[in-house]
């Protein structure tokens, strides 16, 4: 499918315009940031391996029963995905308490919590993404309560379904993000809530099960290096098998050649 014109550029993605209004194409960058965009650099092929990933975990999710924005991977960047209304709010999921959860707390960092916490953020990057409450959602509408709770009935049970996948591969989910949005639903002709954005060592904390290394963007964050082979790692314990490719580490100067095979 051809790309139209640029819709909306992010951080870490660019959505593009195609012929049919309600599909839009999906451009996964290798820009990386961190601290609301204070950090940022360029990690030459992390945008190939979030868009293998992303895409193996959404379709995962999709066998389960959950709705998703995603149609289908158009190449090593790209993805086709549904056009979605998003809504102005970051779902945030806690199994372990560490970042931000203990710095405003004091929280002992790696603390399991006993139950999954969910925390709301309003997406605002002039704002620094700040943490809200229910009650701020319902009075400035940004999403309704039924709304809210169709989503917090989702991001649950997404928890315990990433939770089984990585643990099944030796990998701790200590917390992540998601966003939602409402997209067109041709079959029902009504607009439905779907899971939108990505999945991936972007938006998770991952932690290696034995170890607790971190194979997610904290290696970017605390400058722990070696931020391509953390995604890889995640890649190859997930059983992706993307293209043959090579992917160069801007940041630390190493040439990573990482073989796949094709499905």
């Amino acid at each position: 499918m051809n790309k139209g014109n640029k819709l909306y550029e992010g951080k870490a993605k660019i959505i593009y315009e195609t012929k049919d209004k309600n599909l839009v194409i999906q451009h996964f960058k290798d820009d990386a940031t961190a601290f609301n965009n204070l950090k940022k650099a360029k990690v030459e092929g992390k945008g190939v391996l979030n868009n293998r990933i992303s895409e193996h975990i959404l379709t995962n999710l999709s066998q389960c029963g959950v709705k998703t924005h995603l149609v289908k991977r158009l190449n090593m960047r790209e993805q086709l995905i549904k056009k979605a209304e998003i809504f102005p709010i970051e779902f945030i999921v806690r199994n372990i308490a560490t970042g931000s959860l203990t710095k405003r707390l004091g929280i002992p960092d790696g603390t399991q919590l006993e139950n999954p916490l969910l925390e709301y953020c309003y997406k605002k990057d002039e704002l620094s993404d700040p943490l809200i409450s229910k009650e701020h959602i319902y009075t400035f509408g940004w999403a309704s309560k039924k709304e809210i709770e169709i989503i917090d009935n989702m991001t649950r049970r997404i928890n315990d379904l990433l939770t089984g996948m990585f643990r099944a591969i030796g990998i701790k989910l200590v917390d992540f993000k998601l966003e939602y949005g409402k997209a067109w639903n041709k079959d029902t002709e009504m607009r439905e809530i779907v899971l939108a954005d990505e999945i991936s060592p972007d938006t998770c904390r991952l932690w290696d099960a034995k170890t607790e290394k971190k194979l997610d963007k904290d290696r970017f964050r605390k400058d722990l290096g070696n931020i391509i082979q953390a995604y890889q790692e995640v890649a190859r314990r997930l059983g992706i098998m993307p293209e043959e490719t090579n992917i160069s580490e801007v940041n630390f100067g190493k040439t990573i050649p990482i073989k796949f095979k094709k499905k």
